[in-house]
C-alpha cells in the first residue's frame, strides 16, 4: 500500500479552502454589483426633494421624537435617494444644500444605513440613507427649547453655555414640539427686525406661510426686549442678542429639542 505523504494529506483540505474563498470572493462582489446595480437603478429624477419648502407624506416619522441623539450629523455629497426602512423601495431624495450645506442629525443606525431628521413636512419626517453616500462629523452641541418656561438654552458636551428667556409661539400659532435640527445660517442686514435668521427643520402646525415664506420656524433676534419670555410669535423663537451670537455659532445638523416645559 502507497505511503501518503504529509502535503498529500493536507492537498484535498487547501484544495476545498481555495474553492471555498473564491467561492466567498465571488459572492461579495456579487453582493457589491447587485448593491451598484440597485443604486443605478434608483430613477432620482422620479423622486421628490426634501426640503423645507416640500411636503411629503409618505415619509415615516419619528418614533422617539423627544430623545437625545449620539451628536452624529451627515451630508450627503450629490442628490441621494431616501427609503422608508433599509433594503426599502425609495420614496424622495434630499440634495447636497439648503441655505447652506445639508447636515442632518442621525437618529438610528443599521448596518450600513442611517436614519436622519429631514427638512421637509410633515414635522418630524425622516428618511434612512446608505452610509456610504454620506459625510460624517459630530456636533457637541444642543439645543433645548422649553415653551411653557418660554426659555433656551445652549449646551456643549452636556456643559450649560447658557439659558435666556425667549418668545415662543402664540397659542394659535405654536412652536412646534419634538426634536428638530438646526437647517441653516442666514445673514441678511436688510431685515431690519433680525439680520441673522437659523432656519430649523421644522415648521408652523398651523400656518401654510409666514414672511412669505413656506413657514418655516426659526430662531431669530427681535428689537424689542418685551417679547422675551412671552407666547407671542408666529411659531418661531425669538432671542436676546447674547443668545443669538452664541447660537449663531453651533454647526449646522445640531440637535434641538422643543419640549412643553
Amino acid at each position: 500500500m502507497r505511503k501518503v505523504r504529509a502535503d498529500e494529506r493536507g492537498g484535498g483540505s487547501i484544495g476545498a479552502l481555495a474553492v471555498l474563498l473564491v467561492l466567498g470572493a465571488v459572492a461579495v462582489v456579487g453582493i457589491l454589483g447587485n448593491r451598484k446595480h440597485a443604486e443605478a437603478a434608483v430613477d432620482l429624477t422620479a423622486l421628490k426633494g426634501s426640503s423645507t419648502q416640500t411636503t411629503i407624506t409618505t415619509a415615516p416619522l419619528d418614533p422617539e421624537p423627544f430623545a437625545l441623539t449620539g451628536g452624529l450629523v451627515v451630508h450627503p455629497r450629490t442628490q441621494t435617494a431616501l427609503y422608508s426602512a433599509p433594503d426599502a423601495e425609495p420614496f424622495a431624495k434630499i440634495g447636497p444644500t439648503q441655505f447652506g450645506p445639508t447636515w442632518l442629525p442621525v437618529v438610528e443606525q443599521s448596518d450600513g444605513w442611517l436614519r436622519v431628521l429631514l427638512p421637509s413636512k410633515p414635522n418630524r419626517s425622516t428618511g434612512w440613507m446608505r452610509d456610504e453616500d454620506l459625510d460624517r462629523a459630530s456636533s457637541s452641541y444642543l439645543i433645548r427649547v422649553h415653551t411653557g418656561s418660554r426659555t433656551i438654552e445652549l449646551f456643549e458636551q452636556g456643559k450649560s453655555l447658557g439659558s435666556w428667556k425667549a418668545g415662543v409661539g402664540a397659542k394659535k400659532t405654536p412652536t412646534p414640539p419634538g426634536r428638530t435640527f438646526l437647517l441653516g445660517s442666514i445673514v441678511d442686514t436688510k431685515r431690519s427686525a433680525s439680520p441673522i435668521v437659523l432656519p430649523l427643520g421644522a415648521h408652523s402646525p398651523t400656518l401654510d406661510t409666514f414672511g412669505g415664506g413656506p413657514g418655516t420656524v426659526a430662531i431669530h433676534g427681535w428689537p424689542s426686549p418685551d417679547v422675551f419670555g412671552a407666547a407671542i410669535s408666529a411659531g418661531c423663537v425669538r432671542v436676546p442678542k447674547t443668545a443669538l451670537g452664541k447660537l449663531q455659532q453651533v454647526p449646522l445638523g445640531t440637535l434641538v429639542l422643543i419640549d412643553s416645559k
